[in-house]
C-alpha cells in the first residue's frame, strides 16, 4: 500500500464559522490551528495548504483563565533603542482591536514556517458578531458544545 499524498486537485476547502462568546482562547486557538492546517481531514498531507476558511467572530468576548487577564503580558519592540512596549491581555481585549490576541494565540500555535504564514491568510477574525462573509455560506462549528472544558461562565 503506498502513502497518499494529495495534490491540488484533491484539495477541498470549506467556510467555518465560529462563535468565541464564552470561549476559553487557548483552547479555540488550537481548534482553529487545527482547521486552518488542515489536520481534521483524513487527507492530511503535510506539505500542502489544504486547511478549511476559518471565521471567528465575538474575539471581544473570548475568556481567559485563572488571573491570565491581568498576569499575561505581550511584548512588542518598536526597533528603536529602548523601544521595548508591553500590554496586559485585558488591555488588548478592551482596547481598539481585541481581535488580535485570537489572531496572534492561533498564529503561536502553528509551525513558523512559510506554509503557516499562507494559512493564516485563510483566517478572519472579528471583534463583534457581523461579519462579511455571508456569500460563502460558512457552516458553523459549535466549539462549546465540543468539551464542557471549552466554556468559561
Amino acid at each position: 500500500m503506498k502513502t497518499f499524498s494529495a495534490t491540488p486537485a484533491d484539495i477541498d476547502k470549506k467556510w467555518i464559522l465560529i462563535d468565541a462568546e464564552g470561549v476559553v482562547l487557548g483552547r479555540l486557538a488550537s481548534i482553529v490551528a487545527m482547521r486552518l492546517r488542515g489536520k481534521h481531514k483524513p487527507s492530511f498531507t503535510p506539505h500542502m495548504d489544504m486547511g478549511d476558511n476559518v471565521i471567528v467572530i465575538n474575539a471581544d468576548k473570548v475568556q481567559l483563565t485563572g488571573n491570565k487577564r491581568s498576569d499575561k503580558i505581550h511584548y512588542w519592540h518598536t526597533g528603536h533603542p529602548g523601544g521595548i512596549k508591553n500590554r496586559s491581555a485585558g488591555q488588548i481585549l478592551e482596547g481598539e482591536h481585541p481581535e488580535r490576541l485570537v489572531t496572534l494565540a492561533v498564529k503561536r500555535m502553528l509551525p513558523g514556517n512559510r506554509l503557516s504564514r499562507k494559512q493564516m491568510t485563510n483566517l478572519r477574525v472579528f471583534a463583534g458578531a457581523e461579519h462579511g462573509m455571508e456569500a460563502q455560506k460558512p457552516e458553523v462549528l459549535d466549539v462549546k458544545s465540543m468539551n464542557k472544558k471549552n466554556t468559561r461562565v
